[in-house]
């Protein structure tokens, strides 16, 4: 079984022995990224896929979240590194084509040293070749980790896609209700949260 390899510790010479991960968020930079990090996101950020039995799954595209992140933590404020990856299976058809299924352990370093990790899964049914088959199911596995470990940093970065009460309601939400983080259109939906019962 593949060993996991450990990124490199930030600020040494093997990350470029710059002192990423050893920089303070003022208070006033604390202050406001944990004041997005709190908003919900709006209904030009929910996409849906096919789920079991017929159902809808809701979900943030990969680039979308990525600019999400520099919004709210800067540019140099945050980055991402693969920690281990792992193939679960590879098969190959009768008729030559090849499945794979592979998971990653993806973490997100913010420039202070505070970190979060989650697993993601990727898999290529039906490729022509080894190659193209994990190719495709490593960027699905890195891009869903990748997705997983931000969401712990709170809504606006994809949490609020586990609140069923709040996927319910921002599908009654028109899409014109936004209000700008940066330059990107983060919606602040007052409308969903009087519409979601007390707690």
């Amino acid at each position: 079984m593949e060993q996991p390899r450990k990124p490199p510790p930030y600020g040494s010479a093997q990350s470029g022995g710059h002192l990423f991960g050893h920089i303070h968020f003022t208070d006033r930079e604390a202050a406001e990224i944990q004041g997005r990090l709190k908003q919900q996101l709006g209904p030009e950020f929910v996409s849906t896929r096919s789920g079991p039995g017929g159902s809808k799954v809701s979900y943030i595209e990969g680039w979308k979240v990525v600019n999400l992140a520099n919004d709210v933590f800067g540019f140099n404020g945050w980055s991402s590194v693969v920690v281990s990856t792992e193939v679960d299976f590879v098969d190959a058809t009768p008729d030559g084509k090849i499945a794979l299924g592979m998971s990653c352990i993806m973490r997100v370093v913010l420039k202070d040293g505070t970190f979060r990790e989650d697993i993601g899964y990727g898999q290529s049914a039906g490729s022509r070749s080894k190659a193209d088959a994990f190719e495709k199911a490593k960027k699905e596995a890195a891009t869903d980790g990748l997705k997983r470990a931000l969401r712990h940093f709170g809504n606006v970065l994809g949490n609020c896609f586990y609140d069923k009460e709040f996927i319910k309601q921002v599908g009654k939400v028109p899409t014109g209700l936004v209000s700008p983080i940066g330059n990107t259109p983060v919606a602040i939906l007052t409308s969903v949260y009087l519409s979601l019962p007390a707690k």
